[in-house]
């Protein structure tokens, strides 16, 4: 019998289960080493039982667990206290885990008036935060660590199949999985020249400055150019082509790896990074949306309307 493993989905949208399917053929060699003994995206194993004759929520024991998505409800956080509890090791899969993903912006309001705010329209009736037949929204939206023990993160919105693999393998042989500890500049192969001419953030409606017949390594950097690339504040991860993905399609990085540091603020790094680079960080209006990825763990809250903060 090989290594058992349990996955489980919570307030996620699946794309870091097909990330795992997306290993490719390193997980057609996984798979002789390794027993899925539970994972809903490929297995019909209900928690009451098939019949649903059982009383309490069951999920197998497992060598190792990987949890992807945030904690939005009661289900949700008993799903997961069960996968604490069966699990010897457990991993947080995707930014939704790590960090609260773009869920984790209702946080901005709060799930009881987000809910609202969702819903109620001035041509609908009047809708209330739903509490029986559907399971209870909690307060707001947790990262996997903010509700229980986690052994070892892996974000990405998707997570890199190939940092899967690696940590899986690693896992299987014992060892500690080499993953990224860098942020998303440090593997951004473009030019930099010093700080830019320009002094206020560019809105990503023009094009950046390239010559799309020349290599990325001879566009100048975007955060040099003006543009709001997040690059300096994000955890590095995604490259898979000698170059992070956004930067490969001439964007600026989003931030959906999250901060560089596990316990990092991505909008208050990026205050630094934009004010290190001569910009003027006033100039960004918006500056709560560069936690669009990274606002639980109580970094997205509810605005207080007398203080304004």
């Amino acid at each position: 019998m090989g290594v058992r493993v349990a996955e489980e989905w919570l307030h996620s949208c699946s794309g870091c289960e097909i990330a795992i399917l997306n290993i490719g053929e390193p997980l057609v060699e996984l798979l002789g080493q390794i027993d899925f003994v539970h994972i809903p995206v490929l297995m019909d194993h209900k928690y009451y039982g098939q019949m649903g004759e059982g009383e309490e929520l069951e999920i197998p024991e497992a060598d190792v667990g990987i949890v992807s998505g945030g904690v939005a409800n009661e289900e949700h956080l008993e799903v997961l206290e069960a996968m604490r509890k069966q699990c010897k090791i457990l991993i947080a899969l995707g930014t939704c885990a790590t960090h609260g993903g773009l869920p984790a912006l209702i946080n901005s309001w709060g799930m009881e008036e987000g809910i609202k705010n969702s819903y109620a329209t001035p041509t609908t009736d009047k809708c209330q935060v739903p509490t029986d037949v559907v399971p209870k929204p909690l307060d707001r939206v947790y990262a996997v660590d903010e509700k229980v023990k986690v052994d070892l993160i892996l974000p990405g919105c998707p997570p890199n199949p190939q940092l899967i693999a690696e940590v899986v393998t690693a896992l299987i042989e014992g060892r500690d999985p080499v993953i990224p500890g860098k942020s998303v500049c440090d593997t951004c192969p473009t030019r930099r020249e010093g700080k830019g001419d320009v002094s206020k953030v560019r809105r990503f409606v023009q094009n950046a400055d390239y010559d799309p017949e020349k290599p990325i390594d001879e566009m100048r950097c975007l955060l040099e150019q003006g543009f709001m690339c997040m690059g300096p504040v994000t955890a590095a991860g995604c490259a898979r082509r000698g170059a992070p993905s956004c930067i490969s399609a001439r964007v600026p990085c989003r931030g959906c790896f999250g901060p560089v540091r596990r316990d990092g603020n991505q909008m208050l790094d990026m205050m630094n990074a934009l004010a290190s680079n001569g910009i003027d960080f006033k100039s960004v209006v918006d500056r709560r949306s560069l936690l669009r990825f990274s606002g639980a763990h109580g970094l997205l809250r509810p605005i207080n309307k007398k203080s304004g903060k």
